[in-house]
């Protein structure tokens, strides 16, 4: 009796789940959220937020939340693998024993790829690992994006991020580049040359010949406009494309921003200036940028959370955002890492949903604007103003994520 007593009492203790922050945070505020929440499923709404709590060393100690998060619920992952694409790079670069400055020629050996030997938005005029990332977390450049995916390879692109333990990743083809399936498995004749013309690295063109796809076709609307321009009334099949589950993204943010909070086994193979690099441009405004320039952009392009797509922004000089967003197909993603210096206040979101109020795929009639983009201003706006008045017993120290932007 006393056996069963205790069975019951467990099972009742196990029922009681913790208090859900982030459903609570987004229930009470209906003028912002309750279109989305009265019918998460239709926007396919999925939600991570991370408090952070630093110990006396400064250490993280992280809680996380999550809202419908589940691994079983496609979403098409978009410019988001260029973050991961981006640090796999510089470990392999690190593993040559070669610098991301170093100069990257891309060749071609197969009608559909194209050959890279220069860079004119560089000062040298020569492409090199360093500037492509520079123009990824930037502007999230898809063919800065694509060379680093020949740079890694399909094949073992996929296999460092399982190795990892990043779980669910699918990374198939290059971006805003139509191919064959075949064509994606095939990646380009590489080398890389010092300043004085030696070769440092030879890569051959590589081949794929176990390819990727999920094990069931992964139907999503209910019409698909063809190549013509004429809808047809059938949904669009994604089981060949992309797949980066949320807590894989969500995992892999923390795992950058927050080295310490893991074990050494779990950290990137990066070095100090390499994080600093990184944390630098996935930072900085655009308009800050004088080498890639982009004049014609304005300062929070890809800062969704928060700042949504308002080109006008007031900018809060304590804050920066550490991220990386993504948006194709309707589906519009964003996953930053949020500091407030002056505040000492910090978090991180990972968030994705599906802007498509009609369901037709490739029409490029999304609802970015007036769906997504909202709602990544308002979620941002209401967990900082949740993490501002959040007690916490020791504040963080935020130096190390300080730059001079003007250098």
């Amino acid at each position: 009796m006393r056996n069963l007593l205790f069975l019951l009492i467990s099972m009742s203790t196990f029922a009681q789940k913790p208090t859900n922050i982030l459903e609570q945070l987004l229930l009470a505020h209906p003028e912002k959220f309750k279109k989305l929440t009265d019918h998460p499923e239709k926007y396919r709404l999925q939600i991570l937020y991370t408090q952070i709590d630093r110990d006396a060393n400064n250490k993280p100690n992280l809680t996380t939340y999550s809202y419908r998060v589940d691994t079983n619920e496609y979403f098409y992952p978009a410019s988001t693998v260029k973050l991961a694409a981006s640090v796999l790079a510089l470990e392999k670069l690190n593993t040559l024993k070669i610098k991301k400055e170093t100069t990257f020629q891309t060749f071609k050996n197969r009608p559909s790829q194209l050959e890279i030997k220069t860079d004119s938005t560089a000062a040298s005029g020569l492409p090199s690992i360093a500037h492509y990332i520079k123009k990824i977390l930037l502007v999230s450049d898809n063919e800065a994006y694509n060379r680093l995916y020949e740079f890694l390879g399909q094949r073992p692109f996929n296999e460092s991020m399982a190795k990892k333990g990043f779980q669910g990743v699918r990374l198939t083809h290059r971006l805003q580049t139509p191919l064959p399936r075949l064509e994606n498995q095939y990646t380009n004749p590489i080398q890389l040359i010092d300043a004085s013309g030696k070769l440092l690295y030879q890569q051959p063109e590589a081949f794929n010949d176990k390819p990727y796809a999920a094990n069931n076709p992964i139907l999503l609307g209910k019409g698909t406009m063809n190549d013509a321009g004429v809808v047809e009334d059938r949904p669009l099949d994604f089981s060949l494309k992309n797949a980066y589950p949320l807590q894989a993204q969500h995992l892999f943010l923390q795992r950058l921003m927050l080295p310490e909070a893991f074990p050494k086994k779990e950290q990137f193979k990066l070095s100090k200036e390499d994080y600093q690099f990184l944390y630098r441009y996935m930072s900085m405004y655009p308009t800050e940028s004088k080498e890639p320039a982009y004049p014609e952009e304005f300062a929070t392009f890809c800062k969704f959370l928060y700042y949504g797509s308002e080109k006008n922004a007031v900018l809060n000089p304590s804050i920066r955002i550490f991220n990386k967003v993504g948006d194709a197909y309707g589906f519009l993603l964003d996953n930053a890492y949020v500091v407030d210096f002056d505040k000492k206040v910090e978090f991180i979101v990972t968030a994705v949903l599906l802007c498509n109020e009609d369901e037709i795929f490739n029409d490029e009639k999304y609802d970015y604007d007036s769906i997504g983009f909202p709602f990544y201003k308002n979620l941002g706006e209401v967990i900082y103003e949740y993490e501002l008045n959040r007690p916490k017993k020791h504040l963080p120290d935020l130096s190390h994520l300080r730059f001079d932007y003007t250098k």
